[in-house]
């Protein structure tokens, strides 16, 4: 009786595990059409802007109404990096065809004599050349400076080393290079308290210096020049602490980009420190320390609502409230307090995350980040405000993903992203502006939740791609209209091979790392319910795994890190 008791415990435990499986594929299969609709929305996208680009150069304008030439805040840094990425995913013969020899005209044309490789302004319509008669050293460095921090980082978070990470080192060489104001601490490209491009060119090269030193195989330089910019805003001689000493401290884009900044290059120092011959930045990690917790501790107290979410701009010196518009970029200063809590491991500024991540389901559905023009028109403002929040929470939720208490933020972000993609066009423009690149940015970057990292190739318009993840298991389901061959590609820790980094902190732009794949190790691919495992090494995981779909015949597998 005992026996027969226990083997139908057994059937019951079996039969539950197989609906939760089944169940997991179902989600899988779901997040497959997210994937395809957020993909093919990318593509849209990529085709329409192409469509605009002039004729003779290729380049495509900052925006279709009233800027018709290519800028590198603008342009370069915003709308262009997400069409090469956008084509990688979905049409990879375009960048060879058209963005390439994009990349190829920005370098040849808009580079001025007497500023070695830096970009400035071109015209594209009227008379060709640069746009402005004289060279403007704030104009200059900005343009270079975003190109770097929001364009080509981003792209090589992706791609790695490429012609596009050449073009990010030769920015960084040449800004500083030709730096010309003067601080205590030697010459630097953008100076100024209160003055936003320099407070905002500071912290995008800061963001750029704490990752190209380890890119470039632990080149001084790169730690010297950060050395310069932090001194300045972080000592006291440099009278340019941003709670300390600024009146006015912007927690939003173009602004918030120095609290990042400071704390990427802190994180930089910590772990060079620990190196051998690290006595002196162990050192200046220590007269940094008091400084830039300070810092982190006055926004904390004067700079957040009653949901933990940032106002857009504060007086930190008397707490008063500057802008009481909530930052669309809240999760961009939240990197800078996680990054911190990774090295010194100062558990409040972890904790103080999880009450915004907590609260936007209840509180913030189809909030309105940036009033747009007419509300009637527009109530929900512009696409812009939604993908940076929708980054935000991505971004930040990776770190939290097993944490209960922020399980709620995976619905916000579900209905969120419903409500960017209505804001596409009929042509696949969003906007007609530069920010258009930003939706396909956190379109990529919510379908790379979706499949977990696991990409295909080559894409295809019927191609459905979902996962789902169970520790170190991963349930990916794969399907299309039509017969498809292609290869699923898996994530590897871009961090440390793309980026070389010696932990993974969180970045502004960034593509958050899922389910990755170690070179070394073995995994596990097999069909569901069937017995026909294979074994394969993280490196032919990430080379590509080959697939062969018949039409309308989802292939559900189950890839798991053997023991």
């Amino acid at each position: 009786m005992k026996t027969k008791l226990l083997g139908a415990g057994l059937g019951v435990a079996l039969a539950v595990a197989a609906g939760a499986a089944e169940s997991r594929f179902a989600e899988a299969a779901a997040n497959g059409r997210l994937v395809q609709e957020g993909l093919n929305r990318c593509n849209r996208y990529l085709h329409a802007w192409l469509a605009t680009a002039e004729p003779t150069t290729g380049l495509i304008p900052r925006n279709l109404t009233d800027s018709p030439y290519w800028n590198g805040k603008d342009s370069a840094a915003d709308n262009y990096p997400f069409m090469v990425l956008s084509a990688d995913f979905t049409e990879r013969a375009l960048l060879a065809a058209k963005l390439r020899p994009m990349l190829e005209a920005e370098r040849r044309l808009t580079v001025r004599p007497g500023w070695l490789r830096l970009t400035d302004d071109y015209n594209l319509k009227g008379t060709p050349g640069l746009r402005q008669p004289a060279a403007g050293a704030e104009r200059i460095f900005f343009n270079s400076a975003e190109y770097v921090k929001d364009g080509l980082l981003a792209l090589t978070e992706w791609l790695g080393p490429s012609p596009w990470s050449e073009r990010m080192f030769e920015l960084v060489d040449d800004s500083f290079a030709l730096a010309a104001t003067d601080t205590p601490f030697g010459k630097i490209p953008l100076l100024g308290v209160n003055k936003t491009v320099g407070v905002e060119v500071s912290g995008d090269y800061l963001q750029a210096l704490a990752r190209l030193y380890w890119m470039s195989g632990r080149d001084e330089k790169y730690l010297r020049w950060g050395l310069r910019l932090a001194d300045n805003f972080l000592l006291p001689e440099g009278k340019n602490h941003p709670t300390r000493d600024f009146a006015t401290l912007r927690l939003r884009d173009h602004g918030c980009e120095i609290v990042s900044g400071l704390c990427e290059f802190y994180a930089t120092l910590h772990y060079e420190s620990r190196l051998p011959g690290g006595a002196e930045w162990a050192a200046k990690k220590a007269a940094y320390q008091p400084h830039l917790h300070e810092m982190l501790d006055r926004i904390l107290e004067v700079g957040r609502n009653a949901d933990g979410l940032f106002y857009n701009d504060i007086n930190p010196r008397t707490g008063a409230i500057v802008d009481r518009g909530i930052s669309d970029s809240w999760g961009y200063v939240y990197d800078a307090y996680y990054t911190v809590f990774l090295v010194d491991g100062t558990a409040a500024y972890r904790d103080a995350m999880v009450p915004p991540l907590a609260s936007l389901n209840q509180n913030y559905r189809g909030y309105n980040w940036e009033p747009r023009g007419d509300r009637a028109k527009f109530p929900h403002g512009s696409q812009d405000g939604y993908a940076d929040s929708i980054e935000s929470a991505l971004n930040l939720y990776n770190r939290f993903a097993a944490d209960p208490r922020v399980a709620s933020v995976t619905r916000w972000m579900d209905s969120e992203i419903r409500i960017m993609w209505a804001m596409q066009q009929p042509d696949g423009l969003i906007e007609s502006w530069h920010g258009d690149g930003n939706f396909a940015r956190t379109t990529i970057m919510y379908c790379l939740w979706k499949t977990q990292g696991v990409t295909a190739q080559p894409w295809r318009a019927d191609l459905q791609l979902g996962a789902v993840r169970e520790g170190d298991t991963v349930r990916i389901v794969v399907s299309a209209g039509q017969s498809w061959s292609g290869t699923l590609v898996f994530d590897r820790p871009r961090h440390a091979e793309n980026l070389k980094l010696p932990a993974d902190w969180p970045r502004i732009n960034q593509f958050p790392e899922w389910f990755t794949v170690q070179a070394g190790r073995r995994y596990t691919v097999s069909r569901a319910g069937g017995d026909d495992a294979q074994k394969q090494t993280g490196a032919q995981l990430a080379a590509g795994y080959a697939v062969s779909l018949a039409a309308n015949s989802p292939l559900e597998l189950v890839v798991s890190s053997a023991p």
